[in-house]
């Protein structure tokens, strides 16, 4: 009778094991670095797609990066999504990322935009090009990154401190391209041309230039855009309209470009889901929201790009793999030091 009545157990447990199984297969848990207004109505569209809840935490590159080394083997996150090329090096050298292969990725993303072990796949693209106030240079003056460095522009530059991952990258580039002690002079030459004290962001360096603190900032073009579209701040789409873009090194290597990008944590306890997502947000319909929506540029070649971007002009990309800005970026940091870039 024992050995019945346990079996009338077993058998009733077994669709409540199975009902759970199904719960953890239909679900992937999302750090996210990228703020949601960016982000979550790609994953209901995946959601009501695949069938595949997404569980979003939010918060600073940082903090997740710290949040997924404290947690370790514990975490229940599944993907990481965050930007830079930097940032992404980072959480690979920390051993946060399992290695992937997948045939829509590959085929999806240019081998420069994805980490060579397959630990990490960029989504979007933006440019860092130099912005200079309209009226204010001959654009023909300045046609490559080096020569910010030039003594005729002392005064006229504005760029955000070297503790912001997007200088590092683009610094990183450089060594890449020029060597280590070279990019040091241009950097002291830069320090030496800047009209003011690094302050703020992206948008400040473009509203600092339209307000007669500089001619020219650096800045990405997702926030430039971003700026031009605004209709409710006026004072950042006026500031924004005063400026024009120089596509850098146009003649030689290219202009930098950086990622948004993601990865499958290692410990991810639902990794196919996981996969599932990377693939969706690497698909035609996410690529042309994200050039729609963010002005950022696709990841995937074809894949039309907004109006503001077109704007904007065609340009020649850098075509270093992104995966060397990160491995670059430790000297990157010194470079900048020694320079006195703050």
């Amino acid at each position: 009778m024992k050995k019945s009545v346990l079996t009338r157990v077993v058998v009733l447990l077994i669709p409540l094991f199975a009902g759970l199984g199904q719960a953890l297969a239909d679900e992937v848990n999302l750090y996210s670095a990228r703020k949601e207004a960016l982000i979550k109505p790609l994953l209901d569209q995946f959601t009501e797609q695949a069938g595949i809840k997404v569980n979003l935490v939010t918060a600073s590159a940082d903090a997740l990066l710290a949040r997924l080394k404290s947690e370790a083997k514990l975490t229940p996150a599944d993907v990481f999504i965050t930007v830079d090329a930097g940032r992404l090096y980072r959480a690979k050298a920390a051993d946060l990322f399992q290695p992937i292969d997948s045939a829509v990725l590959n085929s999806a993303i240019p081998q420069q935009y994805r980490d060579p072990d397959g630990t990490w796949y960029g989504l979007s693209l933006r440019a860092r090009p130099i912005m200079y106030v309209k009226g204010k240079l001959d654009p023909a003056a300045l046609t490559r990154y080096e020569g910010l460095s030039d003594a005729s522009w002392k005064g006229r530059v504005c760029i955000r401190s070297s503790s912001n991952i997007y200088n590092q990258s683009l610094v990183a580039s450089m060594i890449a391209a020029n060597g280590e002690e070279e990019t040091e002079q241009w950097a002291r030459g830069l320090v030496a041309n800047l009209g003011r004290s690094p302050t703020g962001g992206d948008r400040d360096q473009i509203m600092a230039a339209a307000a007669g603190q500089c001619d020219i900032a650096v800045a990405n073009t997702y926030y430039l855009a971003t700026m031009l579209t605004d209709q409710k701040d006026d004072a950042q789409r006026m500031a924004a309209e005063k400026m024009a873009i120089i596509w850098p090194n146009q003649a030689d290597r290219g202009t930098h470009v950086n990622v948004s990008g993601a990865g499958v944590i290692k410990y991810s306890k639902n990794r196919e889901n996981a996969i599932k997502l990377l693939e969706f947000l690497a698909g035609d319909a996410s690529q042309k929201w994200y050039a729609d929506v963010n002005h950022e540029y696709p990841v995937k070649a074809g894949v039309e790009i907004s109006d503001t971007l077109k704007a904007f002009g065609e340009f020649k990309v850098d075509s270093v793999n992104l995966a060397t800005l990160g491995e670059y970026n430790a000297a990157a940091v010194k470079t900048m030091d020694r320079a006195g870039w703050r």
